[in-house]
């Protein structure tokens, strides 16, 4: 698959899958803009230039329409349209129900489903002009299935999928697809501080007995982009979890 002469933003870039979904696309040629809330990983853009393609950061919180705004302003001034829009950023702020402070639910909501929301509403009007593009937003088995302790989390990552569904109804007559990756158990810096007995647990509920990588997220990322017929659909990247209930 060849994206050459192709512009990529991939929000929450910095590190973990973001990163890697980031580095795949730049692989096969992508232009990328990667994207932090408050800073850029400057050995991140170092090793994209590397693969000489051309490369853009841009600092800005997803949660807000304004900053949004600016975003894909400067984006769109200084590399050009976006062609793959990849809405990776989110948060997490676990608590059970009853310790779960009102900020704490609402702020895991601004962060994933809003920032879904305002930076695909306005990168896909550019979109819906050139009749061209693709939209991947970034789910999560939990949106799927639910998870003790995680309320906020799957409230956000299932209203993706319900988000993800609708906008694929109305922006395919113009030939662009709208699909969510929903993520199992990926290793990542968050799962490698679990210890080695909450992992094995883990394995317990996965067919395929043992975790995902962030090279796994990145390949169904890479298939949707170049997938001109498939759109509104919920690809579970998760050995299988969800099918075993």
């Amino acid at each position: 698959m060849d994206f050459k002469g192709k512009n990529i933003l991939v929000t929450g870039s910095n590190r973990g899958i973001g990163r890697e979904i980031a580095l795949s696309f730049a692989r096969l040629g992508g232009n990328i803009v990667i994207n932090g809330s408050k800073s850029i990983n400057q050995e991140l853009i170092s090793e994209l230039e590397g693969m000489g393609i051309q490369t853009y950061g841009v600092i800005g919180d997803v949660s807000n329409y304004e900053e949004a705004k600016r975003m894909i302003s400067d984006i769109e001034e200084n590399i050009g349209k976006i062609d793959v829009l990849v809405n990776n950023a989110g948060i997490t702020k676990d608590e059970l129900i009853i310790r779960m402070k009102p900020e704490e639910f609402q702020d895991v909501i601004k962060v994933n489903l809003v920032g879904t929301y305002n930076m695909t509403s306005i990168v896909v009007k550019s979109m819906l002009r050139r009749r061209t593009g693709a939209i991947i937003n970034i789910s999560s088995v939990v949106g799927l299935v639910g998870n003790i302790g995680q309320s906020n989390y799957a409230a956000s990552k299932a209203g993706i999928i319900g988000f993800t569904k609708s906008i694929a109804r109305e922006v395919a007559g113009r030939s662009i697809t709208v699909n969510a990756i929903a993520p199992g158990f990926i290793e990542t810096s968050m799962t490698e501080v679990l210890s080695d007995k909450i992992k094995e647990q883990a394995k317990v509920g996965i067919p395929m007995n043992k975790f995902g990588t962030a090279r796994d997220v990145a390949e169904a990322a890479i298939f949707l982009a170049g997938a001109n017929y498939i759109t509104g659909q919920v690809i579970n990247v998760d050995g299988g979890m969800v099918m075993n209930g």
